[in-house]
């Protein structure tokens, strides 16, 4: 049995809160999607993206991974069509990170980088790997932390759905032990608040504290960090 709680927040900065996201605990559904290109046009992806992933996955003959990675696939294809449609949609497009559990595990395809952590007996750890141009360009060229966290890139995504190159999936499976915890967010939250904050955080959740207190206390950490951008938490929790 699975429970789970999302909340989400503009942020200090931001007037309007582009991140959107979804919790199904009795489908053991979850996603989570951070937009870009403008206000109207960045809440319509996110939005967007996150409804045709859990409408897909709802109507789908057979709950399996194909499922998933069809129902991300189609959300990138509706976010095309959308912004191809409308002219003040032109350029939008969003982040994503979808799990779905699957026969005692969970199965996550993410887009971008908004990421997902799992917290369990065998440590804290993140799941998913950033498709940006630090992770993938910076690292691998050996530019040090310092140099990444300044450098005029390191916003930049490598990929987002609505985007016109072909769409690259990642995707992980992991097994869900008891009392493991698993943290979906955008990067309003894990880009201002450092892994080991998070999981102090996240171990209080481990041990039943309400996951509404963890969310609350996540988003606070955020905040005062500075909270530069929308904040956005999904926590799920298996029980014991």
């Amino acid at each position: 049995m699975l429970e789970a709680f999302a909340m989400s927040d503009r942020g200090c900065i931001r007037a309007n809160n582009e991140d959107y996201c979804l919790v199904q605990p009795d489908l053991g559904l979850f996603v989570l999607a951070d937009g870009m290109g403008g206000a109207k046009a960045g809440e319509r992806a996110s939005r967007l993206a996150v409804e045709t992933v859990a409408k897909s996955v709802q109507v789908a003959e057979q709950r399996d991974s194909q499922a998933l990675l069809r129902a991300v696939e189609e959300a990138n294809q509706r976010v095309l069509e959308a912004a191809q449609n409308d002219p003040e949609l032109e350029g939008m497009g969003t982040t994503l990170v979808a799990a779905l559990e699957l026969d005692g595990k969970m199965d996550i395809a993410s887009v971008g980088d908004s990421r997902a952590y799992v917290l369990d007996e065998d440590g804290f750890r993140a799941i998913t790997d950033d498709q940006t141009w630090v992770n993938e360009v910076g690292r691998p060229l050996g530019l040090d932390e310092e140099s990444l966290r300044n450098h005029p890139m390191r916003h930049v995504l490598t990929m987002a759905i609505g985007a016109s190159a072909p769409l690259a999936v990642n995707y992980y499976s992991v097994p869900l032990k008891s009392r493991a915890l698993v943290l979906m967010c955008s990067d309003g939250l894990h880009g201002v608040v450092e892994g080991p904050e998070l999981e102090r955080i996240l171990r209080s959740a481990a041990d039943s504290a309400p996951l509404e207190d963890s969310c609350r206390r996540l988003i606070q950490a955020a905040k005062e960090a500075g909270g530069p951008d929308n904040i956005t938490a999904v926590l799920v929790r298996k029980a014991a």
